[in-house]
């Protein structure tokens, strides 16, 4: 087994880590047949989610205890508030949503559940915590795109996946699997791993219901 953090989370938490990067959801958007209704509902939870996201890695300047790591925060922070809302704006209107339609879209429980799941867990926990809490999704949507892989030219969702399959997306990914294992040889240890591998457990479970609350939506 890999000596890396992410990698033994996952192996530690496999049938959770497979019931969400296989769902239902990510095979109907790799073959195409995701309805429409679905997929829209997952586009207004998503943005609603990047706006708690950007809340986390504020958490996340305020958690650190270095230059090095309040950077490496603010950098995703200003990268979600100054770029990818207003990119998945731009994604959304094509699919006929408008700002001020998602604005005023209230957050589905499952958004909430899994975005203040990785608050709290920052607030109660350290820099670890929190990033670990992270993880499946900035790490899972990266592995979920490449197992994808290319798709068919007439699949209305493969600029979704082009996205996250991106050198960019990739890169940012294992950005932050190398982060995890900085922060494991800074502030952790041995006897963390289980408290460790149980928040990683819960916040894959509920990546895996944030995809099934798209996909009720197209039923």
């Amino acid at each position: 087994m890999s000596d890396r953090l992410f990698d033994r989370l996952k192996a530690d938490n496999a049938s959770a880590w497979i019931a969400y990067t296989d769902h239902a959801f990510v095979r109907a958007l790799a073959d195409g047949t995701l309805p429409e209704a679905a997929f829209s509902r997952y586009l207004v939870q998503d943005y609603l989610f990047l706006i708690q996201f950007a809340r986390a890695y504020a958490l996340a300047a305020y958690k650190s205890d270095t230059l090095a790591d309040i950077r490496h925060a603010a950098s995703r922070l200003l990268g979600i508030v100054d770029r990818e809302t207003s990119l998945h704006l731009d994604f959304c209107r094509g699919w006929g949503l408008s700002e001020a339609a998602i604005e005023a879209e209230p957050e589905a429980r499952q958004t909430m559940a899994y975005t203040r799941f990785v608050l709290e867990r920052g607030m109660a926990g350290d820099l670890l915590d929190l990033h670990v809490a992270l993880s499946p999704c900035l790490v899972g949507y990266a592995e979920i795109a490449r197992a994808i892989g290319p798709v068919a030219s007439n699949n209305p969702y493969r600029a979704w996946v082009e996205t996250y399959a991106s050198a960019d997306y990739q890169s940012g990914a294992s950005g932050e699997i190398a982060f995890l294992d900085s922060l494991m040889e800074r502030r952790g240890g041995p006897g963390r791993f289980v408290s460790l591998s149980a928040t990683f457990g819960a916040a894959t479970i509920l990546e895996a219901d944030f995809w099934q609350m798209g996909l009720d939506a197209g039923r």
